[in-house]
This record gives C-alpha cells, structure tokens and sequence, in this order.
C-alpha cells in the first residue's frame, strides 16, 4: 500500500491479519489518507475500543511492563493493571483494567480548567498543561484509572520535542496522568503497546465504525465477536457507557 500509515487506515490495513476468521465476503478496507476534489470524501474518523478475553489471560502482566516502558512511567503506575479475581464459586482469574473511555466519563465531566477532553476518536485525553492537580477527576472516576503525580517522572527526552495529550512523555509533577490507548502508536499504523506485548492475544483493539477487531494475531468482525462470547462491560449499570468490553465466556472454543 503507497502512503504512510495513520489512526484512519490502521485497522483496516490489520485487515489481512487472521483474515480466515472473518466471515466469508467481507473484510475491512484500507481507505487513502486523501481523497481528489471529485471522489468521495473521506469516512468518519475512528472510533476505537478494546476488547479483553478474559479466557485468555494468564496474569503475567506484560501489558502493565509494556505500558509503563512506552510512557517512561515509574513502577507504581500502572496505567493497565492486572487484577486477580475471586468469582463467586471461589475460582480465580486475571482481569487487566485499562483506562475505559466512556463515553459519559465522569472525569471529563467535573474537570474544573478543561483539561480533561474526548478526540473525534472517542479516546478521552488528558492536557497536562492545563492540568491544576484537583484530582476531582481521579475522584470521579469509578474504575481508578488515573494517577496523580506527586513526584517527578523519570528522566526523558521526548523526541517530538515536548509532551503532549497524545504522548504525555514525561509526565508532569503535579497534575494526573492515565492511559489513552497509545494513538501515538495508533497513528503511525501501530497496535497499542499493551496489545502488542499480550503474548496470549487477550487483548483487543478494535473500531466501532468499522466494526471490526484486533490482536495482532486474528482480526474479528467486533458485534459478532462480542454477541458470540457473551461480552460484558464491567460496571456498565452506572451509565458510563466504558468502550472496553470483556469477555469471561461460557464453554466457547477458544482459538490458539
């Protein structure tokens, strides 16, 4: 494919990742990232989500390393964390809790300065500049995912020349910080960080307007996917209306 890579055509261009497990017919397209003055207009922008099988994870928590090496992050943050979960019969498992991206986000809600802000691409931002440390967003937030900076981050020479909302490299004392998704991996054609560690295809990253999903190892068409593994979101009856879905299934085959 001519032409470098960005957020628009990343999904698509996985498209021919795993593509036998598609339904028959049908595969996503990889769209120019322009169009001439009398063709179609380009497609609506991206609208990412993720996907976590919750069958698949064995705890080892790689996406966290990932994660915390890609944003230079110190080893108490862990902006996906692995949790491990008692069910009610006793048994355990592993459950990794990203940043949700909701769409009725409480954090962006009560953010006095507008630091907190959502892209066209619903992924949920934090302006560090902005920023004043109230910690009213970490305080909003039911899933706990964000983290304050009492103290200075790591040493880094950011090579885009300074820290911004979609590479918060270095963070800033003062102010909070949280995952979002990696779009300044997503936009160069790349998978999430904690995506690409999972050496278990866990994780998903997926878009709704496409409607289609990702592991790096397999691309799924996302509503089957999720309809046929009885998907859940994890705290979905506070009306947050997270774009993390997981799946715990029952007794579907999995694929290896």
């Amino acid at each position: 494919m001519a032409g470098p890579l960005t957020r628009r055509t990343l999904l698509g261009t996985l498209g021919g990742v795993g593509a036998t497990t598609l339904a028959a017919g049908w595969a996503p397209v990889a769209f120019p990232r322009a169009f001439a003055a009398d063709t179609k207009p380009p497609r609506k922008e991206r609208q990412w989500a993720m996907v976590i099988d919750l069958r698949k994870c064995d705890g080892c928590k790689k996406c966290t390393e990932a994660c915390q090496e890609t944003h230079h992050l110190p080893q108490t943050f862990e902006w996906i964390k692995v949790f491990q979960v008692k069910d009610k019969t006793g048994g355990q498992y592993f459950m990794p809790r990203p940043c949700f991206q909701c769409e009725n986000a409480p954090c962006l809600r009560v953010c006095p300065v507008a630091a907190t802000f959502r892209e066209a691409d619903g992924v949920v931002l934090v302006d560090q500049d902005r920023c004043i440390g109230c910690r009213m967003c970490m305080a909003a937030c039911p899933y706990g995912a964000r983290y304050f900076n009492y103290a200075d981050p790591p040493k880094y020479d950011n090579p885009f020349g300074k820290a911004t909302p979609q590479f918060p490299v270095p963070q800033q004392k003062g102010t909070v910080g949280k995952c979002m998704f990696c779009v300044h991996r997503t936009d160069e054609g790349q998978l999430p960080a904690c995506v690409e560690a999972c050496k278990m295809f866990a994780l998903y990253i997926g878009d709704l307007v496409e409607d289609v999903a990702t592991n790096g190892n397999e691309t799924v068409r996302l509503s089957t996917f999720l309809k046929e593994n009885d998907a859940f979101r994890y705290k979905d009856e506070l009306g947050t209306s997270p774009r993390v879905w997981y799946i715990a299934g029952h007794g579907q085959l999995l694929d290896y």
